[in-house]
């Protein structure tokens, strides 16, 4: 960053490190004995969909990289499009295995960011559901910011609202084993995203 930027006030952006996905398994371990969510087994990549061949064939890398884990339990990947145009893909794992599913929302962000898509990624996130209720909630890792936040949508019938309370006491909870987004106007909601609680 040069003098021109520092009184502009402009800031170098934060790189991304895919190797924080790797706290994810802590990260569960300490939800689930602190508040009482377990994984689902369900997680998401999303970025925004691009045409052309090559991000076809890249489509199709990933379909085959995760498939290839349908011998170990796993289910083939699933993708899909919302209404505002970005694509998720969906990985599922046994819900006792967060380090697999965390293995490959890692391999699926490092394949994209490799072959020159990494401005296109968005967001990863993982499910969890409460063991004694219907509460869910989902971590979500912000690709350009290196960061994660809690997202918990209220169980219907209060559809379209968040548990804004969950939310804070997860990034209690979690202020050790993750780099929690502290700006909380970033804590984008993700309503409907594959892999949601």
């Amino acid at each position: 960053m040069g003098l021109l930027d520092a009184i502009l006030g402009r800031s170098k952006p934060v790189r991304p490190d895919l190797d924080r996905l790797f706290g994810l398994p802590g990260a569960a371990i300490t939800l689930q004995a602190a508040a009482g969510f377990t994984p689902t087994g369900t997680g998401s990549v999303c970025f925004a969909s691009v045409e052309g061949g090559a991000f076809a064939g890249l489509q199709e890398e990933v379909r085959e990289l995760l498939d290839a884990d349908t011998g170990r339990g796993g289910t083939p990947v699933e993708f899909s499009e919302d209404a505002y145009g970005y694509t998720w893909i969906l990985a599922r794992h046994p819900a006792e295995d967060t380090p697999a599913l965390v293995n490959d929302l890692h391999a699926v962000n490092t394949l994209l960011q490799d072959a020159g898509f990494g401005p296109q990624l968005l967001c990863s996130l993982i499910g969890f559901r409460e063991a004694a209720g219907e509460r869910t909630l989902s971590l979500v890792y912000l690709y350009k910011r290196g960061t994660f936040y809690p997202f918990a949508p209220l169980p219907a019938p209060a559809t379209g609202k968040r548990d804004n309370a969950l939310e804070l006491q997860i990034r209690a909870v979690l202020a050790d084993d993750l780099r929690i987004e502290p700006d909380l106007g970033r804590w984008f909601p993700v309503w409907g995203a594959p892999g949601l609680g």
